[in-house]
């Protein structure tokens, strides 16, 4: 029989639980966050960072005690592991683990663009998918909740890896009673000099949104969906929403008027950087191709 050699002794010795936390370190930069994404302490993760750089023969990070960043080779074996672990991790998993996959969302779910992908991974695994809405900033993600979650806006959580699917019109909403309401469209610009009220739980338009020297000068807060339609169908004042909503008709006080001018709204499938499920990875994989060949 061959004899193993001490390097392939020690890479041997090397478990998925050492790679995934490189991986949430190399997303992270942070041993703090990083090791509370991994549910673990510092001094383990550090252990576990120790222990692969030792088994490969490679420094990973470069760490000062202001700072983490990737070296050369830590940077190589992350473009290797962001692909390799997450299938590796799927074939290990037993198919019986989950026969629910929840997918979150706040408030409009985009039915049609992810109809077809919802259909046929249900055919391929034999698992249901079933669709959660949550009005909360991360649609029940965070939690635990669903293992996948639909967001929209420039910026989501941190510690959650997310796929763009696309970009959304954005359109304005105002009340039935409103001058605005007659109006065949209304530029982006102009609606800032309107009250503007912004849902802060599960909205995805923020004043940043708006060029600095033309932000809206009044501004009214709100904690979720409902509140946001009603305060708008009261003349309160005006709000953002995807063009989806147009088809929706979710208030019959409230009426959506297409913007122009306006920044596209990112449509994003989010899961947790660590600790993913199996097969929400391969939904998103899915849904990623569907989106991208109805897009050619």
């Amino acid at each position: 029989m061959r004899a193993i050699s001490p390097h392939q002794a020690a890479i041997a010795d090397i478990g998925i639980r050492h790679l995934r936390a490189f991986l949430v370190l190399a997303e992270q930069l942070s041993f703090t966050q990083a090791a509370a994404s991994l549910h673990t302490t510092q001094p383990s993760l550090t252990r576990s960072i120790h222990r692969l750089e030792g088994a490969l023969g490679a420094r990973l990070f470069h760490r000062t005690t202001r700072s983490v960043r990737l070296s050369e080779s830590g940077a190589l074996l992350r473009e290797e592991l962001e692909e390799l672990l997450p299938r590796l991790e799927s074939a290990l998993a037993p198919q019986y683990d989950i026969r629910t996959l929840r997918i979150g969302f706040n408030w409009l779910f985009p039915d049609e663009l992810l109809q077809d992908t919802i259909a046929g991974f249900e055919r391929a695994y034999g698992v249901a998918v079933d669709l959660v809405r949550r009005d909360e900033r991360c649609a029940g993600l965070e939690e635990g909740a669903v293992q996948l979650a639909v967001l929209r806006g420039r910026q989501v959580a941190r510690g959650l890896t997310t796929v763009r699917l696309t970009q959304e019109e954005r359109v304005a909403a105002v009340a039935r009673r409103s001058p605005l309401a007659h109006r065949g469209g209304i530029a982006w610009t102009e609606l800032a000099e309107h009250p503007v009220l912004i849902n802060t739980v599960s909205g995805a338009t923020q004043l940043r949104d708006w060029p600095e020297e033309a932000r809206p000068g009044k501004v009214t807060l709100c904690a979720g969906f409902t509140e946001w339609l009603e305060l708008i169908a009261a003349g309160h004042g005006v709000g953002v929403a995807p063009h989806l909503v147009q088809h929706r008709n979710p208030h019959p006080g409230v009426r959506f008027i297409p913007l122009t001018g306006a920044p596209p709204m990112p449509l994003w499938l989010a899961r947790p950087a660590a600790g993913a499920h199996p097969l929400a990875l391969r939904f998103i994989e899915r849904a990623a191709t569907v989106v991208q060949a109805a897009a050619a």
